[in-house]
């Protein structure tokens, strides 16, 4: 089978490779995949680029933790009834607090635990399932980590990327009054056509913006994409005893930490990792998807071949709008 691989950790277009490596066979409790579209998460990228000292766990790495595709063998223990069905996977590396697995879903094929095969809506095509497993359960677990969200009003912190694009869906059918930032041009389009009630320009006064919108209450819960970047005027923009779900702090991973910004307001921060759900809140976010894929959005800035795998990389390195999916 093809697939692309990476054998030592540096910048896409030096490290990056495809080859050719043996068809994987599903071992007891697994399912083999035959992948159509390979999803990319900064995360990705951040490992392959050896991100914070990150160093290879294994000789040869197949990249990226989501995909979609169908199931085209089972293992031993698997119901073979699951043979053809249609699949978005999640998790196919493991997790990213340790080695995890090397082989992911930048390839024809893949063998991953049957449990990390999950029934794709069949509203939803291939390279919209692909997107959907570090952005959506991320996104689920900030809106909806402590319940309704029904009445608040949520201002969702890069609201045109992946995860906040979704947030933004996410929160607004579930009632709440939704506030978003986003750079200028297609990310702002992406998240008022999400559901967002009001844009804010990210690079201007967001503070000021947010509280005027609010008529100077502030908001109920802020999903935050950047900590260390913004943990200061998030707390200026929450209402007493709000939360800050935070998802990722790029900008700094070890950022001070402004106390008493936070504490005076009782503010409750919620560190967020969508690999981690609960297995309650698992089965609430799959329902809520199968429910709402007809009209769900996930925009797609660019479909690559695998052979491309190296500029589609770079790009979600480069910020460019709309998801990224390689097609093997």
């Amino acid at each position: 089978m093809r697939a692309a691989v990476y054998r030592r950790t540096g910048p896409a277009a030096e490290v990056l490779e495809l080859v050719d490596l043996p068809a994987p066979v599903p071992g007891p409790g697994e399912v083999l995949v035959a992948v159509r579209a390979s999803g990319i998460n900064p995360a990705d990228t951040k490992r392959r680029g050896g991100w914070r000292g990150l160093a290879m766990d294994h000789p040869l790495v197949v990249p990226h933790a989501d995909g979609a595709g169908e199931i085209v063998a089972a293992g031993p223990g698997v119901d073979r009834g699951r043979i053809g069905e249609r699949v978005w996977l999640w998790k196919a590396q493991g997790g990213y607090d340790g080695p995890g697995r090397a082989f992911g879903t930048a390839a024809e094929l893949i063998a991953l635990p049957a449990a990390q095969a999950l029934p794709l809506p069949a509203a939803l095509g291939f390279e919209a399932g692909a997107c959907l497993g570090v952005p959506f359960l991320t996104a689920w677990r900030a809106v909806m980590g402590d319940g309704s969200v029904a009445g608040q009003t949520i201002l969702v912190q890069g609201g045109g990327g992946a995860v906040g694009n979704l947030a933004v869906q996410i929160a607004a059918r579930g009632g709440a009054r939704v506030i978003a930032t986003a750079g200028r041009g297609a990310p702002a389009g992406f998240a008022r056509a999400a559901g967002a009630e009001a844009v804010v320009d990210r690079h201007g006064a967001v503070a000021e913006a947010v509280l005027a919108l609010t008529g100077g209450a502030g908001v109920d819960r802020v999903v935050e994409v950047d900590f260390a970047a913004n943990h200061v005027a998030d707390a200026r923009m929450l209402r007493p005893d709000g939360t800050l779900a935070s998802y990722s702090s790029t900008s700094d991973p070890t950022p001070p930490f402004a106390y008493y910004d936070l504490g005076y307001k009782g503010l409750t921060v919620r560190l967020v990792q969508g690999a981690r759900l609960p297995g309650s809140m698992f089965g609430e976010a799959l329902a809520w998807l199968a429910a709402h894929a007809a009209t769900l959005a996930v925009p797609i800035g660019a479909r690559l071949p695998l052979a491309e795998i190296a500029a589609a990389h770079e790009r979600v390195e480069g910020g460019a709008p709309g998801q990224t999916v390689v097609l093997p």
